[in-house]
This record gives C-alpha cells, structure tokens and sequence, in this order.
C-alpha cells in the first residue's frame, strides 16, 4: 500500500484496503468523510488540537485533519466505525453504562483515545486518564462521567481477559 503513481494512494481503513486518487495534501478526514463515507471523525478546529477527528493507528492516536492524504500512503487506521465490528468494544460499553454521551461531537475522538489509553495501560491511574484524554476537548464537559467511563472499561477488559486465560486452559 503506497502512493501510486497515477497519484492515488493505497491505504487501509476499518481493515479495508483503500485506493483514493485525490489532491495528496487534502486532509484525510475529508477524505475519510466525502470520498469514503466514514462520519465518525468530525471537523472541529482543523488544526489537530480538539480531538474530534481522531483515529487510531495501532495503539496510539492520529490526528485526521492535520494529516495529508500522501502521507496515509501504507497505513493502517481505524475509525469508530471499525472498532469493534462484531460487538462492542469494552470502552463503547462502558461508554454506554456510564452514560458518557451528551452531544456526541466528541465522542469517536474520545472512545478511541480511550482504547489507546487502555492498551498501553490496562489499569490506569485517575492521572493517565486525565494526560491521556488530554487531547480531546469535550464541548458539554462530561470529563467525570468519562473518567468513569475508563475505569469502567478496564474493569470489562480485566474480566474478558480473564476468561479468555481461562477458557484457553480448558481447551474449550
């Protein structure tokens, strides 16, 4: 997957191979959006500072509208979209349990700094959720209740992967 050429550029989004032939400094959020039909990432400051057009590539965060399509050229990312395409997430329940949601605009930025968050840190502290999720601003101010909601997510995940340990030792 690589810049073509032709000028399209091969990337992969949500586990779907991408070939986009566009304008390689458009941001890849409109790409995302207009070319591609993913609306989880929102335009919300343009400058990578909001959060709300944030994606995942492996376990740390991007930015989608400071990022160049040229430069998505091989990559991998996930949207909101494709997180967990069989059943929820352990964040996105918990996101719901807690009932984090109030305008949703940045909800995907934040579910995904979360995943990241949680995989580089399965238990964290009160103070790893705050630098964590530092980098997406909430317009309604639900920090508490996302707060919660991290706690709570790790608490899901703990108990998934206990039972997976277990059930690999049945053999079942």
């Amino acid at each position: 997957m690589s810049e073509r050429p032709n000028g399209a550029v091969e990337f992969e989004v949500d586990g779907r191979k991408q070939r986009v032939a566009d304008d390689p400094e458009t941001p890849l959020l409109w790409v995302l959006r207009d070319r591609l039909g993913i609306v989880s990432p929102k335009y919300g400051c343009g400058m990578g500072v909001c959060g709300a057009c944030t994606l995942l590539e492996g376990d740390r965060t991007v930015r989608s509208c400071t990022l160049p399509l040229r430069l998505a050229a091989g990559r991998s990312f996930t949207t909101l979209e494709g997180l967990a395409p069989k059943a929820l997430h352990p964040v996105q329940r918990a996101w719901l349990e807690t009932d984090v949601s109030q305008c949703g605009y940045c909800q995907g930025g934040m579910i995904l700094e979360a995943v990241a968050l949680l995989a580089r840190s399965p238990q964290p502290t009160d103070e790893e959720i705050d630098t964590g999720l530092y980098g997406v601003l909430c317009r309604c101010g639900t920090y508490a209740r996302v707060k919660r909601a991290v706690r709570r997510a790790a608490e899901i995940a703990a108990v998934e992967r206990a039972q997976e340990r277990s059930t690999e030792r049945s053999g079942s």
